[in-house]
């Protein structure tokens, strides 16, 4: 058997192969993102149930009592249960990436030659795909049981890319625990801790002017109810700029005050 000597000068004229892009990056880690849901199909029956069972609970249970039918409650509910599920499901980038990081995973990637914003890309599509499923799955039900969006395939794509802004600018918050707690149980537990007093302390699930002064005061002014009130109108074809406005301000803010306290705590980790 012979052998073929190259020789150093031969191998410094090979061409390095390019270096990958910041989105080729993204997208790769995107892709992991979606393999998930293969491999852990259980996220699936979480993500699906939750919201389902509230949906199905509240329309028929507490429909008649709180609007005087379930078809009207319905109207006025689904749009706000759309809300509630993308931030009840904002949770589980903070717990994919606790248990990446329990796991050693994050101390590979920062070995990679890679953006080092590629694995957080990735938790950002999972997060999308978890949304648009579920809300997909809210709004068939809901069309199946009666609710109709006044404003049509307009008014529905818009809904749902405002609640993917809304899942982006939530979903900070859970990465932030996630870097800084390194129990999955214990993010979601703190996390829906903070969540469940904003989502069920709003105009969700009954109108404020039903409830207590002290507490209507709150409720008007929570980001929650700012979410709904916006997700309504755009469904109905009533939605006014300023309301959209007022839904995009604490995802935004969230963003520009948390996006890089991620990057400074990956990094000092």
């Amino acid at each position: 058997m012979s052998t073929t000597n190259i020789s150093p000068a031969t191998l410094s004229n090979i061409a390095r192969p390019p270096q990958p892009s910041a989105f080729s990056n993204a997208l790769v880690f995107g892709w992991r993102a979606v393999l998930k849901f293969k491999h852990v199909p259980e996220q699936l029956f979480d993500l699906i149930m939750t919201p389902l069972m509230f949906t199905l609970l509240f329309t028929f249970v507490f429909g008649g009592a709180l609007a005087g039918s379930t078809s009207d409650y319905l109207q006025f509910f689904l749009p706000g249960i759309l809300v509630q599920t993308v931030v009840f499901n904002s949770v589980y980038s903070g717990m994919g990436l606790s248990t990446d990081l329990s796991k050693g995973l994050f101390e590979r990637f920062r070995s990679l030659p890679i953006w080092s914003l590629a694995p957080f890309a990735g938790l950002m599509v999972g997060d999308v795909l978890r949304h648009i499923i579920a809300g997909l799955i809210i709004l068939g039900v809901g069309l199946a049981l009666g609710y109709r969006p006044e404003a049509g395939l307009v008014g529905v794509v818009a809904s749902f890319a405002l609640l993917i802004a809304i899942g982006f600018g939530v979903g900070w918050i859970f990465i932030v625990l996630g870097l800084l707690i390194r129990t999955p149980m214990t993010v979601m537990t703190i996390g829906f801790t903070f969540i469940f007093p904003l989502v069920f302390a709003s105009n969700i699930m009954v109108r404020p002017e039903t409830m207590p002064g002290w507490l209507e005061a709150f409720v008007v002014r929570n980001p929650v109810s700012h979410m709904t009130t916006a997700l309504r109108g755009l469904m109905a074809g009533e939605a006014t700029s300023g309301q959209v406005l007022l839904a995009l301000a604490a995802p935004a803010l969230l963003t520009l005050v948390l996006a890089p306290v991620v990057l400074w705590l990956y990094r000092r980790n």
